[in-house]
C-alpha cells in the first residue's frame, strides 16, 4: 500500500535556532508573537543609552497585565538607574559586568509587606502570609510579571538577561534597596539596547520530548532527548567559542551537586527568615 508523503516543511529558522534542528511541528501553527518569543536571547553587552520613562512604563503595564493569584498582586518591582548601586548590585550577584553596564536594572521582588500593610489598615488579621503558600504564590506571580516584561522589552527592540545572582546575597541586597521586612529580591533583570557589536545568541533549549508528558509523566523517552541536546550544547558553545568542559548533562550535574556550588543560596531559609519570612 503506497502511503501519499505529507506537505514538505521548510525549515524554520527561528525553530532550527531554538531546538538546534527543524524537528519540530510547531511550524504550523507559528504567528508573529510566537516567533519574538522564539527570538529570545540573554543579552549581556550593552550601549549605554538610556531606557526612556515611556519605555519603562509600557514595560511594566505588560507586566501588571500577567496573571496573579486570586489578584493579590504579590510583586513589587524596584527600577535602579544609578550607576552607583548598579555596581553594588553588580557586587551582591557575583560581579557581573552587565549588571553595573546596563543602563536599567529592575529587581523584581516577592512583596508580602504590602497585603500586610492592607490588613493592618483595615484592622483584619493577616496570619495567612506566615505560611510558605503565600511566599511561593508571591514568587511565582513575580516571575509572571517579569517574563511579560521581558517579552514586552524584547518587542521595543531592548534585550534583557535574568540576574539570579540577587539571590546571593539577599540581606545585602535588601539593605542596598531599602526593602523592608517580607520582601524578597527573587531576580534581577539587565534591561538596555544590545551592544551590536557584540551580538547575542539564541541559545538551544532541549527538544519537547524532554519537557512535555502526554497524560502522565513519563521518565523513559528522557535520556534520547538529554543526549541529542548535549549534542545540539556541543555545536553551539563551539559556534560560540565557549569554553565550556564537558557535556550540557555533566556541566548542570556539577551546578546541582552541593551548597558549595549554589554561589550563598545554600542558606537562603536562613536569609528568609532573617527578612521576615515566617515559611510555616
Amino acid at each position: 500500500m503506497s502511503v501519499t508523503p505529507g506537505p514538505h516543511r521548510a525549515p524554520h529558522p527561528g525553530l532550527e535556532a531554538r531546538y538546534g534542528s527543524t524537528a519540530c511541528p510547531a511550524a504550523d501553527a507559528l504567528n508573529p508573537f510566537i516567533e519574538q518569543l522564539l527570538s529570545h536571547r540573554s543579552v549581556r553587552a550593552y550601549l549605554p543609552d538610556p531606557v526612556s520613562e515611556a519605555e519603562l512604563a509600557a514595560i511594566i503595564a505588560a507586566a501588571q497585565s500577567a496573571a496573579s493569584s486570586s489578584n493579590l498582586n504579590l510583586w513589587s518591582v524596584v527600577a535602579v538607574r544609578d550607576a552607583d548601586t548598579r555596581a553594588q548590585l553588580a557586587h551582591c550577584a557575583g560581579d557581573q559586568v552587565h549588571v553595573r553596564e546596563a543602563p536599567l536594572q529592575l529587581v523584581w521582588l516577592a512583596d508580602l509587606a504590602r497585603l500586610r500593610h492592607v490588613a493592618a489598615q483595615l484592622g483584619r488579621p493577616s496570619a495567612g502570609l506566615d505560611y510558605t503558600e503565600l511566599f511561593l504564590t508571591a514568587v511565582i506571580d513575580a516571575a509572571l510579571a517579569a517574563q511579560n516584561a521581558a517579552a514586552a522589552a524584547e518587542s521595543l527592540g531592548l534585550g534583557t538577561v535574568y540576574i539570579g545572582g540577587m539571590r546571593n546575597q539577599p540581606e545585602q541586597v535588601a539593605t542596598l534597596l531599602g526593602l523592608p521586612s517580607e520582601v524578597f529580591a527573587v531576580f534581577g533583570m539587565c534591561v538596555g539596547r544590545p551592544d551590536p557589536t557584540k551580538p547575542a545568541a539564541v541559545k538551544p533549549r532541549p527538544a519537547q520530548s524532554v519537557v512535555l508528558h502526554h497524560e502522565r509523566y513519563r521518565q523513559a523517552p528522557l535520556d534520547a532527548g538529554i543526549e541529542a541536546y548535549n549534542q545540539a550544547m556541543a555545536r553551539f558553545y563551539e559556534a560560540q567559542q565557549m569554553k565550556v568542559h564537558g557535556t550540557w548533562d555533566v556541566h548542570s550535574a556539577k551546578r546541582i551537586a552541593g551548597p558549595e556550588s549554589l554561589s550563598g543560596r545554600d542558606r537562603l531559609v536562613e536569609a528568609l527568615h532573617a527578612l521576615g519570612f515566617k515559611l510555616k
